[in-house]
Formats: structure tokens, sequence, C-alpha cells
């Protein structure tokens, strides 16, 4: 059983009964809303039964205490169980984290390509302190190699600046220009990688250094690897998600317009996050 688990606490339930309640999530992160979590003794008689909620939580009433076991299941998901000891109080779980059949730790040792068509770059600043604005780059490309060992494997990426896309014409024009991505003098964006470190199973900490506006930094991007699958043309894909938070100071992005004492127009701070599905290229 894959599981990450918080201290186990008692749980009453909403209704003030004992519970057995938690989360189950894919190795994505996401919810598993097909997943069904059912208790048994030690004899086999079900005691409870629920399904996950559009969040992934659960709760299983239980009118007993003692033993029991729980057993998680969901449509292409490697069923677990665990073993429990049910107090009086019931009891809250963390997440429960399923895996597909073939899953790995690590993805298989190779190049990898991003695949623009199923992949995104967003960015999200403030407006006024007040709300976020999204925006994404539509033109990109970049490649990861996986090495044996992990710690030596390296990634690129190259960005389009002027595909930026925040959905409002007008905004994007500024974006474009020389008070944020300078785009006439600076067309691309890169990231190259100079080290991977291990921040825990299917997660990596990747440092490197991001070309933005003509400006260089070291940025952290922390990595999380979803799985790797099949694809209906004989490929092989895996997945990963990314994240990053950047001060637009750092590279050279200085406009902003006060709107009164301490707040600004543009928020300082941008939050990056990529959803990445490479090819096996080798």
């Amino acid at each position: 059983m894959t599981a990450d688990l918080v201290t186990a606490v008692p749980d009453r339930g909403r209704n003030g009964t004992a519970a057995v309640s938690g989360s189950i999530r894919g190795r994505d992160g996401w919810p598993l809303e097909s997943a069904t979590v059912t208790l048994v003794d030690r004899t086999g008689a079900q005691l409870g039964r629920a399904t996950v909620d559009a969040e992934g939580d659960f709760a299983v009433p239980v009118a007993g205490t003692g033993a029991a076991t729980l057993i998680v299941a969901a449509p292409g998901s490697v069923p677990v169980a665990r073993s429990l000891s049910i107090p009086p109080d019931g009891l809250r779980l963390g997440v429960i984290t399923l895996t597909r059949p073939g899953d790995a730790a690590v993805p298989r040792p190779g190049r990898w390509t991003i695949d623009p068509a199923h992949s995104t770059i967003a960015v999200t600043g403030q407006h006024l302190g007040l709300s976020r604005i999204h925006g994404r780059f539509a033109r990109f490309s970049g490649e990861l190699t996986v090495a044996d060992p992990l710690e030596v494997s390296s990634c690129s990426a190259t960005i389009e600046a002027a595909s930026i896309d925040t959905g409002n014409g007008q905004r994007d024009d500024h974006l474009r220009s020389g008070d944020f991505l300078d785009v006439d003098h600076c067309p691309e964006i890169t990231y190259r990688s100079t080290a991977v470190e291990s921040a825990g199973p299917g997660r990596w900490t990747v440092h490197g250094l991001l070309d933005l506006a003509g400006t260089t930094r070291q940025v952290p991007l922390e990595v999380r690897y979803s799985g790797t699958r099949p694809d209906p043309w004989g490929g092989v894909r895996a997945g990963f998600t990314a994240t990053a938070r950047l001060h637009r100071e750092d590279f050279r992005m200085n406009w902003n317009q006060a709107v009164e004492l301490g707040l600004s127009l543009v928020g300082a701070h941008l939050l990056v996050e990529l959803e990445i599905q490479a090819v096996l290229a080798d």
C-alpha cells in the first residue's frame, strides 16, 4: 500500500457518529472520485462501505471498535489494504495514494521530449492585491534526459515569450513590451537544469538557470512525477507537474503603478505552474 498518512486522530463524523475517514488520491495528486472504501472485520464481514466525494474524501461510519481491515479500490488502480485498530471515537487518516499497474517511483531512463499539445506552462500574478490574473505561454519546447542515477538527470526548455496569453489583448501587448518580457530584444525564455535532488518518493527539486527578459537567475523547480502510460500510437508517455515562484523584479521587470500608499497595481511575485507530458524518444 502506498500511502501518505498523518497521525491517526479521533473522528466523530459530521453527525457525531464515530467514523473512519481520510482522502484518496492518484499519483498525480488528483482526487479519485471513482474509489470505494470498505471496512471488514477479522472474519471478512463487512462493517461499512463508502465512496469518495468530489474532493476525494471519504467517511465510513462505524458502530464498534477493535481490529479491522480497510480496503481501497478504484478502476484502473492497484487496490490496497491496511490493518486498523478502531478506537471508540473513530479514526481520521491522512491521504492514501493509489498507483496504477506498472507505475514506478521514477520514469524510465532515456530522452523524453515535451508534447506541447498535452502540456501547459501557466503563470499567475496578483492585480491590486485583490484577484489573480492567469496567463499561459502557448508555444514552447523542451526535453528531459532521465539518467541512472536520477541525480545526474537534466532538462531544458525554450518558451516563445511573445506567446503569452492572458485573455486580454491590451494587457498581453503590455506584457510583451519593454516594461515586462521585452520580446523584441529577448524573444525566448530558456531554462536549463544544473542539479537534481530527491525530495521524497516521486518528488524532486530541480535546480536550474532561468533566462528571462535578458536576465539569468537560479530558479528551483519543485517537481512531482505522475507516472508512465502507453499511448494509442505505440509510444510511452510520462507525466510531471512542477512549480516555481519568481520575484519579477529579479528579472528587471520593475514597471508598476502606485494606487495608494503601500498598494501597487501589479504584484511583485509570480507563480509558475507546469503540467508536462513527455514522450520517450529513445
